[in-house]
């Protein structure tokens, strides 16, 4: 009997051995307990452009393209006693926001993740979301589980819509999602919309005995819904690992979008505390003031102060102003260089009176040479890095060599300190734009309008063909085509030109341009060719004959894309009605139908499909019959394509009043915007 007593009491202590490490695996992951009301001194493990605001924001994208950001609690958690155990039960919640520079376009969303590791190596922006790549999407091996916020359809991995919330597991493609919104306590749906700009409250909850994870969502002015979002029945012991991190997953495609979490908290096998809302920090409310104008309009001050003082002073560094940057290399392009005392003296100054406009890329300046006296147009370019400098002076010596009627005349350069500065002839009557858009004084007729398309289409085909380099022009657009003092169109803006040989593609893989000109192969690989050009041509030609810009970034969502408004026209058997109507009734119908249609197939949103800027010419001069667009795929229900498995890679959706109205095509407008999820 004493025996068997000694025995069981062995057996027992054995037991307790065994169990002892797994009670103690179980408290420590009872431990793992945070709870961030902003992120101001947060330690987190940061990547990509995920950085911490001064006021405590945790901004994982900025207003930059095609970039990701991770942030993740910088420690492993338990979420299990052993690889092969049971998955243990966790709670968090968070706040967040998502801000486009555009109403009703984004890219790409935030996800929360669960991930064995912290910096998610080898992940893609834009629709990848910062998770996955087009190699280990959808691999078990991924042991990844995120919870995504998603603000662009995605056909690829089978999205719903633009505005959804979803359960990804291993892959993309998720295991269940259903529209933004949260079900209010009267028990009626209440729709949200992503992208509005304003905090958002998301909570997440797994039930490892139930083995069901439940995603709620809510405006942050609003208590947690009794009723979940979604619930997906799943067992995550197969999917996550003992020890995993957690954190959060953004990424950025073509429209400029800053995603930000503002609190964060989460609890292993309880509920995370509740976040004080009141202590979360402050979204921006608009852009920082210019750093002109806190920073650098006091230094003017005191500088003129000083000057007004230091007669002696202000002279020599009045001899200095001029000094010019010139190496040995330059001598031979001598006769295409300016200096720069004459171009200071021809634009007074470049003193604001003389501004003609500005751009991304500089400000222009009007002037007079004083010996020749013919008036320049003067673009200041900043441009701090030598690199590649001396290229770059040989790309644009050859370029002003280039001689067309239908192309701004680039007459040379001048270098200086930090500034290249670009030589134009001056057009006396300014950019296109402005007699198109925001309510224009002086509005061209039909007959100005289509010699100004016709002369466009010229210099653009001189640039393609005719002469012994392939010129590409790369930013095609109604502000970068000037009128001479006869209102004849001229392409101008050449400092996004890149030159290549005649049959070799092209050497840069920098996506350059403006949105709405943009072909969506341009976005996806970054080449421009010659293809991308007349996208951007078509753009053009639409935005002339219909006194509208591509993309009306305040307009009603169903008539926000030009090219998509244009095509409900064509559809509905009205394609005339798309016209401008400050045109009144003079116009040649055959001309602006031409115009018109000519722009769709130009914005064909497959390469092969567009014309040649040497077609496009010969159509618009009368040379050859403009064809049936139901043969080139250009039907009354849609846009159609020969390859129609190719048109998912460059599919985009966004909110368009047609998008519904077409069942298996695609409209047109999917170009603009196509290589961003």
């Amino acid at each position: 009997m004493k025996r068997r007593n000694v025995y069981a009491n062995i057996a027992m202590f054995s037991k307790l051995v065994i169990l002892l490490p797994l009670l103690i695996s179980v408290v420590a992951s009872l431990d793992t307990n945070f709870i961030y009301n902003g992120f101001r001194s947060v330690n987190l493990s940061l990547d990509g452009i995920a950085t911490i605001t001064s006021n405590g924001l945790l901004e994982l994208t900025n207003d930059t393209r095609q970039q990701k950001g991770h942030a993740f609690y910088p420690t492993p958690i338990s979420f299990k006693n052993s690889l092969n155990d049971i998955a243990f039960s966790f709670s968090t919640t968070f706040v967040f926001a998502i801000v486009s520079e555009y109403p009703t376009l984004s890219g790409h969303g935030i996800a929360f993740v669960i991930a064995p590791t912290r910096g998610l190596p080898g992940s893609l922006p834009s629709q990848y979301l910062g998770l996955f790549n087009e190699t280990n999407n959808g691999n078990s091996t991924n042991h990844v589980v995120a919870i995504e916020l998603d603000t662009i359809q995605s056909h690829e991995f089978n999205d719903i819509n633009d505005n959804h919330v979803g359960v990804d597991i291993n892959s993309l493609d998720s295991a269940k999602s259903t529209s933004a919104g949260y079900y209010a306590n009267s028990g009626g749906f209440m729709n949200l919309t992503l992208i509005s700009g304003h905090p958002m409250q998301v909570w997440v909850e797994y039930d490892g005995v139930k083995k069901q994870i439940n995603v709620t969502l809510a405006p942050i002015n609003v208590d947690k819904p009794k009723i979940p979002l979604l619930s997906l029945s799943r067992d995550l012991s197969p999917i996550i690992n003992k020890t995993m991190y957690v954190g959060f997953s953004s990424s950025t495609g073509s429209v400029l979008t800053s995603h930000y979490v503002l609190g964060w908290s989460f609890k292993m096998n309880g509920k995370a505390q509740e976040l004080a809302l009141s202590q979360l920090p402050k979204l921006p409310r608009g852009k920082e003031r210019s750093k002109l104008l806190t920073i650098g309009l006091p230094i003017i001050l005191v500088s003129l102060v000083l000057v007004a003082i230091s007669g002696i002073t202000f002279v020599i560094k009045r001899k200095r102003k001029f000094a010019e940057l010139l190496e040995d290399w330059e001598l031979d392009y001598g006769p295409h260089r300016f200096k720069y005392k004459d171009l200071y003296i021809a634009t007074k100054g470049f003193r604001d009176k003389e501004l003609l406009g500005s751009g991304g890329f500089g400000r222009v300046y009007k002037g007079l040479l004083r010996t020749s006296k013919i008036e320049i147009a003067v673009k200041k370019v900043s441009h701090e890095s030598r690199q590649g400098m001396r290229e770059f002076v040989a790309e644009i010596v050859s370029i002003g060599r280039l001689r067309h009627r239908n192309l701004v005349p680039l007459l040379g350069y001048c270098r200086r300190k930090g500034e290249l500065l670009l030589v134009y002839d001056y057009m006396s009557n300014g950019s296109l734009d402005k007699y198109l858009f925001d309510q224009p004084q002086v509005t061209l007729s039909w007959s100005q309008r289509f010699q100004v398309i016709k002369g466009v289409a010229s210099g653009l085909f001189y640039l393609h063909e005719g002469w012994d380099q392939v010129v590409i022009h790369r930013d095609v657009k109604a502000s970068n085509v000037l009128l001479d003092g006869e209102l004849n169109g001229r392409l101008g803006d050449f400092g996004l030109a890149r030159l290549y040989d005649h049959g070799t593609d092209p050497q840069t893989t920098h996506v350059v341009g403006t949105l709405g000109y943009l072909a969506p192969e341009h976005t996806r690989s970054g080449k421009a060719t010659t293809s991308t050009d007349v996208f951007a041509f078509g753009a053009f030609m639409l935005e002339v004959a219909c006194g509208r810009r591509p993309i009306q970034a305040n307009g009603p969502s169903e008539n926000s894309i030009l090219v998509d408004w244009v095509f409900s026209h064509l559809s509905q058997g009205e394609i005339m009605e798309a016209r401008d109507p400050r045109f009144g009734t003079n116009y040649v119908a055959e001309e602006l139908q031409l115009v018109l249609k000519l722009g769709l197939l130009c914005s064909h949103s497959e390469a092969a499909a567009r014309p040649s800027m040497r077609q496009v010419v010969q159509y618009l001069e009368g040379d050859v019959p403009f064809p049936d667009l139901t043969s080139l795929g250009l039907s009354s229900t849609g846009l159609t394509f020969a390859h129609g498995d190719g048109f998912d890679d460059f599919f985009m959706s966004y909110p368009s009043s047609t998008n519904q109205a077409f069942s298996h095509t695609s409209s047109i407008a999917e170009s603009l915007l196509s290589g961003g999820r």
